[in-house]
């Protein structure tokens, strides 16, 4: 579609010509040409099965191309495969850990792969342990650590040494907002030390943050260049409409003349019209008159994930089916209860407390958001809700049923889509979807039904006849879906569902998800992505086994929070991060899309202290403005809140070189 001139460098650290790759009749990638250089972070992203994981492979030596050539850190990757290793970096999306060595074992156990002196490692293994916040979990073994934890583990692994070019296949799927910035920081110190960084990323306000970006579709490369040039990609005007009912301000735009497409981020809505100034006004004007309220309708520039959904939501968006057709009422046998209710649930593993204390409610029909960083005990506790592991004290009940006496009912009445792929490699999508509806009970025309809806939901038609095995990781979650809500259950446990998954497939899922509460369903859901979490109905936080807050994202995001936010956005936000919180106006800065949120207990003092600080460095052309918390500054604020009473170090703080 449009090929924009890389930067002028001398030598390359990765140049792709025409890489091609075929499995059976599908192409995989097809004429894959890049170039990335020392000192760059260039960003591939595209929907689930674009290629861009096969890519990789290719360029790590893992996998050979079937026609193409491609050269890594001035090596060829057919050639020289010994070579290109020993400059190189790759963390892939599958766990490269051993699951019986602990978290120090797996790290030195890479340090010695990569040929790492004793005395020499251990300055960089105390860094790394700082920036990921593993340093309490050191002699865990791999295997009893959380998916979220297990990523960042293996992201340690891949740095302990420092390559000149590091491949990162999706490397944040499954880490909270937390240990992203902190990753994101890592990173920009990688690229001052001329490291050339081609990651993948199924976020795409992390790709703002790549110097340039690459979108793929069908392996093919549509489109490089900046995130700037990207943009510009993008026809018509988007009208931001913010909103705290955004769901409805969607369904009251969705379909007219004036509205080219019309997507949810969280609380806002992107309207993409072709109108001139006075679509502002017409836009008020219609949700005034369906009754949808709105607290503020504005122009905007178009995010990269504006563009994402642009280009490709008519490509690989298909309906979803008429799910009010195939989902009959929910209803449990104890339907005059709460569809889950704990009190004082504790588990312990020897000395160590997963879930510490905690109660709460969840009402049927409900969609319930429980948020918490890595390791916080949110897994552990939707395995006990779900009988799969006992409480070592409290009491609770899910459909009425108790957790202690009754987990084999529970077992028959929920759905518990988990972290880990519940689906068997060997078999076929549809074989996986047959074995699944068997152990539910369904059989004949409803088993049929149930798969037609579940392929047409998941949107794996064409690939029903599939080795689950080579489907991509987004597909996989989407299959892990379709299996765990097959029987139509009362009540559904999520735990992280679109992890890795594209932002179309995350609109699917959040569309069924909603259609399924409007039927009676109860959604249980833990999620990283915070825009997901301004879904919710209610949400309640989790931080080291202990709830320290609940609400509805309104709620928390006007009441929950003290400290003000300022939205900061400049030329080169990165650089800006250590001066600005080394004003004592400023309690934390961070990178945020594109620019940077600051936090702060005053913002007019905070604004003018800013605005000193750009003059002195003679920045220019940066804007400001106060605004109400996301959900991620609120998770952070209040996580570090906790720690700064309990006197932990903050999460805030960035690694020392």
């Amino acid at each position: 579609m449009t090929q924009a001139p890389a930067p002028h460098q001398a030598n390359p650290a990765i140049v792709a010509e025409q890489l091609t790759k075929t499995f059976a009749a599908t192409t995989a990638v097809q004429g894959l040409s890049l170039t990335v250089f020392p000192g760059e972070i260039f960003g591939l992203v595209g929907p689930d099965g674009a290629g861009k994981s096969t890519s990789l492979r290719m360029l790590a030596t893992i996998m050979n191309p079937d026609s193409g050539s491609a050269r890594v850190a001035g090596f060829d990757t057919n050639r020289d495969a010994a070579s290109v290793k020993d400059h190189l970096a790759y963390m892939s999306q599958k766990f490269g850990l051993y699951q019986d060595l602990s978290v120090g074992e797996n790290i030195n156990f890479y340090a010695d792969l990569y040929g790492m002196s004793r005395r020499g490692r251990q300055a960089r293994i105390e860094e790394l342990l700082d920036f990921s916040h593993m340093r309490p979990f050191i002699r865990r073994r791999a295997g009893d650590l959380s998916g979220g934890m297990k990523q960042k583990l293996q992201l340690v692994c891949a740095l302990i040494h420092t390559p000149k070019v590091l491949l990162l296949d999706e490397p944040t799927n499954g880490v909270d907002p937390v240990s992203r910035r902190d990753f994101w920081r890592i990173l920009h110190r990688l690229r001052e030390e001329q490291v050339a960084i081609l990651l993948s990323t199924a976020y795409l306000d992390e790709a703002e943050r790549c110097d340039r970006v690459g979108l793929i579709d069908h392996g093919r490369l549509m489109a490089t260049g900046t995130p700037a040039e990207i943009k510009l990609l993008m026809e018509g005007r988007i009208i931001s409409i913010k909103s705290s009912k955004a769901r409805q301000v969607v369904h009251a735009l969705r379909g007219l003349p004036l509205a080219r497409s019309v997507n949810l981020f969280g609380d806002t809505v992107h309207l993409v019209c072709a109108g001139g100034t006075v679509c502002e006004e017409q836009v008020a004007t219609l949700l005034n008159q369906a009754g949808a309220k709105y607290q503020q309708i504005r122009e905007t520039e178009p995010s990269l994930e504006d563009i994402f959904v642009s280009l490709l939501g008519e490509q690989v968006q298909a309906d979803l089916p008429e799910t009010d057709k195939i989902f009959q009422a929910a209803t449990t046998e104890k339907d005059d209860q709460p569809a889950v209710q704990v009190q004082h649930l504790t588990r312990r593993f020897g000395s160590f407390t997963a879930v510490d204390d905690i109660s709460f409610t969840v009402q049927k029909g409900e969609i319930f958001g429980f948020l918490g960083p890595n390791g916080a005990g949110k897994s552990t506790t939707i395995r006990m809700l779900c009988g799969l592991l006992a409480p070592t004290s409290g009491s609770g009940t899910v459909g009425g049923s108790d957790i202690h006496l009754e987990t084999e009912h529970i077992k028959q009445h929920i759905g518990y889509m988990s972290q880990k792929f519940s689906l068997y490699e060997d078999l076929t999508v549809t074989e996986n979807i047959n074995f699944y509806g068997g152990i539910y009970g369904l059989a004949g025309n409803r088993l049929e039904d149930r798969r037609n809806w579940a392929l047409a939901m998941a949107g794996l038609d064409e690939h029903k006849t599939s080795l689950t095995r080579i489907l991509s990781g987004g597909w996989k979650q989407r299959l892990a879906l379709a299996c765990a809500i097959l029987h139509e259950p009362p009540i559904i446990f999520l735990d992280e569902p679109t992890s890795g998954v594209d932002p179309l497939s995350r609109r699917r899922f959040w569309d069924l998800i909603y259609a399924m509460a409007e039927q009676g369903i109860t959604v249980f859901v833990t999620t990283h992505y915070m825009e997901e979490a301004e879904y919710c109905d209610r949400i309640a936080l989790i931080y080291g086994g202990k709830m320290i807050a609940t609400g509805s994202p309104v709620e928390l995001k006007t009441k929950a929070m003290r400290d003000k936010i300022i939205d900061l956005r400049c030329p080169d936000p990165q650089a800006l991060i250590s001066p600005l919180k080394e004003l004592p106006e400023i309690r934390d800065a961070a990178l945020f899309g594109t620019g940077l949120h600051l936090v702060t207990p005053d913002a007019a003092a905070a604004e003018s202290a800013v605005q000193r600080l750009l003059a002195d460095l003679g920045i220019q052309g940066a804007a400001m403005e106060t605004i109400t918390p996301s959900m991620e500054d609120v998770f952070i604020s209040l996580i570090e809140e906790v720690d700064r009473r309990n006197g932990n170090t903050p999460a805030k703080k960035e690694p020392q070189p």
